[in-house]
């Protein structure tokens, strides 16, 4: 996918993290907004954690969750500007990297932090 210049440099996030934040995400979006259809029994001690802070805290995961909202932004933004940093010029992939960033975090983010244009270059 990236061409020799590296001006459409894009790496998929791994499955393992896009499959485990996902479901992290919204578990952490129900117990928030809709903590009714979480099945809180059959998650052990974990849902039992949960069920306390979703219906004695709510205020507490509300805020939580626009904090994470918050980070994932900050890190797309910092995506963005990495972007820029590193010659990747084609806006669809900055798109691309802005996207999976703020869905994934970190996860993503640090594959472009990674990403070495003077070393590809030399490939």
């Amino acid at each position: 996918m990236a061409t020799s210049d590296g001006r459409d440099y894009f790496q998929r996030t791994r499955l393992f993290w896009m499959v485990t934040l996902s479901v992290a995400l919204i578990y952490f979006a129900c117990t928030v907004f809709a903590p009714d259809v979480v099945p809180f029994e059959l998650l052990g001690p974990f849902g039992t954690f949960s069920k306390n802070l979703a219906y004695n805290h709510p205020d507490l995961l509300y805020k939580g969750w626009w904090l994470t909202c918050a980070i994932h932004l900050s890190e797309a933004l910092v995506a963005l500007k990495l972007c820029s940093n590193k010659g990747i010029k084609d806006m669809s992939t900055r798109c691309l990297w802005f996207i999976q960033t703020f869905l994934f975090g970190f996860a993503s983010l640090h594959l472009l932090i990674k990403y070495d244009p003077e070393r590809s270059k030399q490939d």
